[in-house]
C-alpha cells in the first residue's frame, strides 16, 4: 500500500462549535501520528460555517494555503517560523483558488485585480523567500530564509498540473470533491514534468474520501453527513456538518443523486475489507504515489475509528 496521509477540514458538526471542532482536530492529529499516517494537512476555507480551518498556519502549519489570499512574504515568515519550531515536520501546499466566494475573497485581499493570474509568479517569489539570501538582498524573510520548506502545488484542474510539472514540484489533486479532470491532470503532470532541484520525478498525491466502519451499512450511514453537506452547499444553504440520516441518499431526486455521485466519486465507504478493495482499485487506476484521506464524519469518535480501521486494513501503524 502506498503512503496514506490525512486532510482535515476541521468540520464543525451540528450541535457543536468551533472550539470543540479544533479540539477534535488536535485529537485526530494525535491519533494520526500514532497510526502512522505520513502527513497531516488542513485546508484553507473562508465564510464556511461548517469548516474551522480558515487559518491553516495557526492550526497546523501544513496543507492548503490559498496563495492569492496572502502576500508571499507573509506566508514565508509564517511557515519559516513553523519550520524553525518543528524542523522537518512542515510542508506547504499552495492553491490558486480563493477557498471562498468572491465577496469573501475581496474582503480577504481588498482587491481581486490580477491576484489569481499572478499565482505562478507568487509561487516562485515564495520559493525565493525560502532560498538562502544573496549578499545584496534588501528584504529577507526571517524566519524563512534558507529553510527550504517543501512546497506542493494543489489543484482541481489541469492548470495546477501544468504549473507543478513546469516547476518540478509534487502535485496534489482535489479528487475528493472535484474528480472530473483527475485523469487528464495526472497525464499532463506526468508527461510534461521537468526534473528540478526539488524533485527528480513526478509525485502525485490524490484526495480520497474514506468512511470506514465495522459494517458496510454503518459506513453508508456515516457517509450521509457529507452527502447532505454537498447538497446544502450546492443549493446555497451551507451550514454545519449534518448528523447522519438513514435513507438520505435513496430519498433524493435523480439530479441530486447525480451531483453527489459526480462530486464524491473518489470514495471508499464500507467495512475495512470493502474500503481496502476500493482503495486498491483506485490506486491501480490512477497510479497515485500517495493518498490524502479525508473523512467528513459528524461524530468525532466515529471519525477517529474510521481512520483506525483504515490503518488496520492496510497494515499501517
Amino acid at each position: 500500500m502506498i503512503p496514506l496521509s490525512i486532510l482535515d477540514l476541521a468540520p464543525v458538526p451540528e450541535g457543536s462549535d468551533v472550539s470543540q471542532s479544533l479540539a477534535n482536530t488536535l485529537d485526530l492529529a494525535r491519533h494520526a501520528e500514532r497510526l502512522g499516517y505520513k502527513r497531516y494537512w488542513l485546508a484553507e476555507h473562508h465564510n464556511m460555517p461548517g469548516i474551522a480551518s480558515a487559518a491553516t498556519s495557526v492550526v497546523i502549519g501544513a496543507g492548503g494555503v490559498m496563495l492569492p489570499n496572502h502576500a508571499p512574504l507573509v506566508i514565508a515568515e509564517q511557515f519559516g517560523t513553523l519550520n524553525a519550531l518543528y524542523p522537518g515536520r512542515i510542508d506547504l501546499g499552495l492553491g490558486r483558488a480563493p477557498g471562498s466566494d468572491q465577496a469573501t475573497a475581496r474582503a480577504l485581499r481588498r482587491t481581486l485585480q490580477g491576484d489569481v493570474d499572478a499565482f505562478p509568479q507568487d509561487v516562485m517569489e515564495l520559493m525565493q523567500w525560502f532560498a538562502p539570501a544573496t549578499s545584496d538582498q534588501r528584504i529577507i524573510a526571517n524566519p524563512g530564509e534558507g529553510q527550504a520548506v517543501p512546497i506542493w502545488i494543489l489543484g482541481s484542474s489541469t492548470y495546477g498540473a501544468q504549473l507543478a510539472a513546469h516547476l518540478g514540484l509534487p502535485y496534489a489533486f482535489a479528487s475528493h470533491f472535484a474528480p472530473g479532470e483527475m485523469m487528464r491532470a495526472l497525464d499532463i503532470y506526468r508527461q510534461t514534468f521537468r526534473p528540478s532541484a526539488h524533485l527528480d520525478k513526478p509525485y502525485a498525491m490524490l484526495g480520497y474520501n474514506v468512511f470506514a466502519a465495522e459494517t458496510d451499512e454503518a459506513a453508508r450511514l456515516l457517509f450521509t453527513s457529507v452527502q447532505q453537506a454537498f447538497v446544502n452547499l450546492r443549493t446555497g444553504r451551507p451550514g454545519k456538518l449534518p448528523a447522519p440520516v438513514a435513507g438520505y441518499y435513496e430519498a433524493l431526486d435523480g439530479a441530486a443523486r447525480g451531483m453527489i455521485d459526480a462530486a464524491l466519486a473518489c470514495s471508499a465507504v464500507g467495512s475495512p475489507e470493502t474500503v481496502r478493495a476500493s482503495m486498491e482499485a483506485f490506486i491501480a487506476k490512477t497510479g497515485a504515489d500517495e493518498l490524502m484521506v479525508t473523512s467528513q464524519i459528524w461524530d468525532p469518535a466515529a471519525r477517529v475509528r474510521s481512520l483506525e480501521l483504515l490503518a488496520q486494513a492496510v497494515g499501517q501503524g
